[in-house]
């Protein structure tokens, strides 16, 4: 179990994604990955968030040397997905990509959808928490 009160007093990117081990997905997160030491400078903590598995989560990151935190919300009415009214996509089919950074007090300070731009997944979380 993951609460967003664990971190309290830190920036935290909530990062929904579709699918472990899709090819954007997998780009997006090994860019959480490369950037572990920037982030950890900063104080921040990307959570990956999607429909798969804990079993799938945790071959996801032992593949490809993972270190954030992936929650597995199986959906439904009243799953984080749907909290934070997170928008289908792939004509409805499969979730979509959007982040949402919170800032060390708790409020939502940025949210991007980064479905059309996942090269900039990085650097948009970055700014995001930087400013």
């Amino acid at each position: 179990m993951l609460r967003l009160s664990d971190y309290r007093g830190k920036p935290v990117a909530l990062s929904f994604y579709p699918k472990d081990f899709t090819p954007g997905c997998t780009r997006q997160a090994c860019a959480v990955r490369d950037a572990g030491a920037v982030l950890a400078g900063l104080g921040v903590t990307v959570v990956g968030i999607s429909n798969d598995t804990l079993e799938q989560h945790r071959a996801f990151a032992a593949k490809h040397g993972l270190k954030n935190p992936l929650v597995s919300d199986p959906g439904g009415s009243q799953g984080v997905r749907a909290l934070y009214r997170v928008p289908r996509s792939f004509l409805g089919l499969l979730p979509g990509r959007v982040t949402y950074v919170v800032d060390k007090n708790g409020v939502v300070s940025a949210a991007f959808n980064s479905q059309i731009n996942i090269g900039g997944h990085m650097q948009a979380i970055l700014q995001a928490v930087r400013s």
